[in-house]
C-alpha cells in the first residue's frame, strides 16, 4: 500500500470514528428526552396534589389531628409525589355538604363519618352507628371488607347519588353515654330528657323516651350550658374535654350501645381517584390501613390520659351505664330496625348481612376471649375503685 493510500485510509477512518460518536451523543439525547419523567420524589415531575376538606376544626382538636395523620403518611408512602391539602370544617362547604362536594369535584376528598349523611338514607348509619349484635368497630370494618359490606357501601352510595370511592379508618371505642346533670342509672331518670346525638342513635334514643336533638360537635357546650339540652354525648374523653363539657356537667357516663362502633370515612371523588397511578390508588387505600392502626394506638393513650385529667382536675364523676339502660336501648335497637326494615328492604338486606357475620365471628370472639375485666382486677383491685 502506498503513503497516498495509507493517508486516505486513516482519514476516512478518524471521520467514521468521529461519525459514530457524535451519533451516538445524538442517540442518547433523543433517548433521553423521550424518557417519561419520574413523578415528584427529586424526580422533576409534578406533585400530584388534592384537595380535602374535613368535617372537624383546626388546632386543638384530636380527629383533625387523625386527618392530618393519614395525609402524612399517604406523602411519606409516595416519596412526596402525592400530597394531601387539608382544610378544616367550613373551609369550603358546610360539613353536611361535604359528599356532594367530593362527587362533583369541588372537593378531591373529605373526611367525616357516614352518620353525617344519615339524612339521605338511613342506611348510611349502618356504616358506622348501627346496632352492635355483639360487634364492635373493628368488627364491622371486618364484615366491611371481609363481610359483604363494602359492596352493599357502594350501593348505598349510589342509591343517595353519591360518585365517589371511600375508604375507612380509625375504628373508634364505643362512645360514651355521655354527660348528664346527674348520675343515671334508670331508664326513668333519662325519660323526657332533651339530649344530642346523632344518626340513627335519634331514633334509638327517641323510643326509649329521650327528646333527641341533632347539634353540630361545636354548638353541644353552650347549648347545655343555656338549658337547650339536659345531657348530650359526642365521641370520647379526649373530644369532650376539648369541648369543654367538664365545664357544665360533672357526670359522665361510659360505655353505651347507642354508638357503640363508628370509624371515620374518606370518600374521594371517583373520576379524580381513577385519572391517578394504581401506585397512588393503592398508597391512598394502604395508608388508610395504616393510619387505621396509628390511630386506635394514639386515642387509647389519649382518652385514658384525658378521662384521668377529667377525673382528677375537674372533679368529673366518671360511671359505667347500668345494665338497666343498655338493655332499654337494645330494646329501642330491635324496634327501630324492625320498623325501617319494614319500610324499607335494602336496609333490611344490609341488617340481614351484619347479623349473620356476626352470629359466626362473635360466637369464636367471645367465646375464645378470656375475662380481661377479671385479670385487671385481679392486679388492680375492683375496676371503679382504681385511681389513675
Amino acid at each position: 500500500m502506498s503513503q497516498k493510500t495509507k493517508t486516505t485510509t486513516s482519514k476516512r477512518r478518524r471521520f467514521l470514528k468521529k461519525a459514530a460518536a457524535t451519533g451516538a451523543l445524538a442517540t442518547a439525547g433523543l433517548l433521553a428526552a423521550c424518557k417519561p419523567k419520574e413523578s415528584g420524589g427529586g424526580g422533576g415531575g409534578k406533585t400530584v396534589t388534592l384537595k380535602m376538606q374535613a368535617a372537624w376544626p383546626s388546632g386543638a382538636n384530636i380527629f383533625f389531628e387523625m386527618a392530618k395523620d393519614y395525609t402524612r403518611m399517604v406523602e411519606e408512602m409516595s416519596g412526596g409525589e402525592l400530597k394531601i391539602d387539608l382544610q378544616p370544617v367550613g373551609a369550603v362547604v358546610k360539613t353536611s355538604e361535604i359528599g356532594q362536594a367530593v362527587s362533583s369535584g369541588a372537593l378531591d376528598m373529605g373526611h367525616w363519618v357516614t352518620a353525617y349523611w344519615y339524612g339521605k338514607n338511613p342506611a348510611a348509619s349502618l356504616f358506622g352507628t348501627g346496632p352492635s349484635y355483639g360487634l364492635s368497630s373493628q368488627e364491622v370494618m371486618g364484615w366491611m371488607e371481609y363481610g359483604g359490606g363494602r359492596a352493599l357501601y357502594e350501593e348505598t352510595l349510589s342509591k343517595v347519588g353519591y360518585d365517589y370511592v371511600g375508604f375507612f379508618h380509625m375504628p373508634m371505642p364505643a362512645q360514651p353515654f355521655g354527660w348528664f346533670k346527674k348520675n343515671v342509672t334508670k331508664v326513668a331518670d333519662v325519660k323526657g330528657m332533651k339530649y344530642r346525638t346523632v344518626g340513627l342513635a335519634t331514633n334509638v334514643l327517641t323510643a326509649m323516651g329521650m327528646v333527641v336533638r341533632q347539634l353540630p360537635g361545636g354548638e353541644i357546650q353552650p347549648a347545655m350550658k343555656t338549658g337547650l339540652i339536659d345531657a348530650a354525648e359526642f365521641n370520647n374523653p379526649t373530644s369532650d374535654s376539648q369541648f369543654g363539657m367538664q365545664d357544665v356537667s360533672k357526670h359522665y357516663h361510659l360505655g353505651s350501645f347507642h354508638q357503640s362502633q363508628e370509624m371515620f370515612e374518606i370518600p374521594i371523588n371517583k373520576k379524580r381517584y381513577n385519572s391517578l397511578s394504581p401506585k397512588h390508588q393503592a398508597i391512598l387505600k394502604y395508608a388508610a390501613y395504616s393510619a387505621n392502626s396509628d390511630n386506635y394506638f394514639k386515642a387509647l393513650v389519649r382518652y385514658s390520659n384525658d378521662l384521668a385529667k377529667l377525673m382528677n382536675e375537674s372533679g368529673v364523676n366518671v360511671y359505667q351505664t347500668s345494665d338497666e339502660i343498655l338493655a332499654e336501648q337494645l330494646k329501642g335497637w330491635d324496634k327501630v330496625v324492625k320498623e325501617f326494615s319494614a319500610k324499607d328492604p335494602f336496609f333490611a338486606k344490609i341488617i340481614n348481612s351484619q347479623k349473620a357475620y356476626a352470629k359466626k365471628v362473635m360466637k369464636y370472639l367471645l367465646m375464645n376471649q378470656p375475662n380481661y375485666r377479671l385479670a385487671y382486677e385481679n392486679e388492680f383491685g375492683p375496676i371503679a375503685s382504681v385511681k389513675i
